[in-house]
């Protein structure tokens, strides 16, 4: 098992003890969600107004519910990480670990100035996914929000 399969386990192992303050939502319905606010700001709406590090964290946050639903929600996570992963990985600059990948996403998506929120966003979501593979430090930010999701919508 991956190390994002054994958190999505962990989690759900873990959540089925307790309530939840939104009732039965699950994961998957969270990632939903975030997906819409996440879709929805890039397209416009006066609601939800995002900016690059906005766009970048709610991607990390989509990602990171998307890689604990699994199913198709995971494999949207896992296909945006390859971009990312592959650009980095294919360049002829050394041996890089997903590490380095974790912290080449968070460079792409919060130093440029971005004109279009989709690259920040995209690459949000690509990095959520990386952090939960390159574990250590990078695991944190994936902990923090699959802790929170559990007890907001009891997974």
């Amino acid at each position: 098992m991956t190390p994002t399969q054994i958190l999505a386990t962990d989690t759900v192992l873990a959540a089925t003890g307790g309530g939840s303050l939104l009732g039965s939502v699950g994961v998957s319905g969270l990632a939903f969600a975030m997906g819409f606010l996440l879709f929805s700001g890039l397209r416009g709406s006066d609601r939800m107004k995002l900016d690059r590090d906005k766009a970048g964290i709610l991607g990390i946050v989509f990602s990171t519910l998307s890689a604990s639903a699994s199913g198709m929600w995971g494999s949207v996570a896992s296909g945006a990480a390859e971009v990312p992963r592959g650009l980095m990985e294919g360049l002829s600059f050394g041996s890089f670990g997903l590490g380095a990948v974790a912290l080449g996403s968070c460079l792409m998506i919060f130093i440029p100035k971005w004109k279009n929120l989709w690259m920040p966003a995209f690459l949000g979501v690509g990095a959520g996914w990386t952090f939960a593979g390159a574990g250590g430090v990078w695991a944190l930010a994936t902990t923090l929000v699959t802790t929170m999701a559990t007890k907001l919508g009891g997974m």
